[in-house]
């Protein structure tokens, strides 16, 4: 069986972080390990505190872990501080660690910020040179590379600057533009990748596509592939989602 890991933030409600991603693995039938990375304190409504998990306790878990278990591929969500992304910058090249999918968080879907002032730079510069995807969304790639992102154009130029970060492949996400669920997929060319905007709020839609991305990069599809399939994977699971809080919908995985 291929095995992910994730090195995430906890999400108490399992709709997101961590948690979320294990799920999601598992759907694909691989099997997942993780890395706690940060600790929040949050539910459907918001997020009520975040809590960084401290660099010595990060360095533990990975090399127990790795000592251990060689994943085939990895995903990256929210590293709330400078040291936690220089430490996790450090294992990937101690580890030697492949098929790494970074979904750079900045903001939660609540509004909430979600990276220590500074982190967000050292996250491109350390982590993204490693990385064979990166997946932010259009906020995301707006803070990254000052691109005001307002059309199909606007996205085209923010992936082209984020590819000189040494990623393979930018995949942008933007579901608000032109009435489409639209992400731009660029890795020298520019690919439209498409599908019909589902109504409504959902909590963790970006930990879910990136972690079905690192599911199938593990079991051998090429990025396109990958970037294809895990969008019609989050879109089967818009289509399922469920409230169990009083808040955003939690999707069906």
């Amino acid at each position: 069986m291929k095995t992910a890991l994730t090195i995430a933030g906890s999400d108490p409600t399992g709709g997101a972080g961590l948690q979320a991603d294990l799920k999601v693995f598992r759907s694909f039938g691989v099997h997942g390990i993780s890395v706690v990375a940060t600790i929040t304190a949050q539910n459907t409504q918001g997020v009520d505190a975040i809590f960084s998990v401290e660099k010595i306790a990060i360095k533990n878990q990975c090399e127990t872990l790795l000592s251990d278990i060689k994943p085939d591929a990895v995903k990256i969500g929210m590293l709330y501080s400078i040291d936690t992304a220089e430490t996790v910058s450090d294992m990937i090249k101690t580890y030697s660690l492949q098929n790494i999918v970074i979904d750079p968080v900045t903001v939660s879907s609540s509004g909430t910020s979600l990276v220590d002032e500074g982190t967000l730079d050292v996250i491109k510069e350390r982590l993204f040179p490693f990385a064979r995807i990166i997946t932010p969304n259009i906020y995301e790639a707006t803070v990254l590379t000052g691109v005001a992102i307002e059309n199909r154009e606007g996205m085209e130029e923010a992936a082209v600057i984020l590819k000189q970060t040494g990623t393979d492949v930018v995949l942008i996400t933007g579901g608000h533009l032109e009435g489409i669920a639209l992400d731009l997929y660029y890795d020298g060319a520019f690919h439209r990748i498409e599908s019909e905007k589902l109504p409504g709020e959902f909590h963790g839609t970006g930990c879910i596509f990136s972690s079905a991305i690192a599911a199938l990069l593990a079991l051998d599809h090429t990025p396109l592939e990958a970037a294809k399939k895990a969008k019609e994977f989050v879109k089967s699971a818009i289509k399922k989602a469920y409230h169990p809080g009083k808040g955003m919908g939690i999707l069906g995985i």
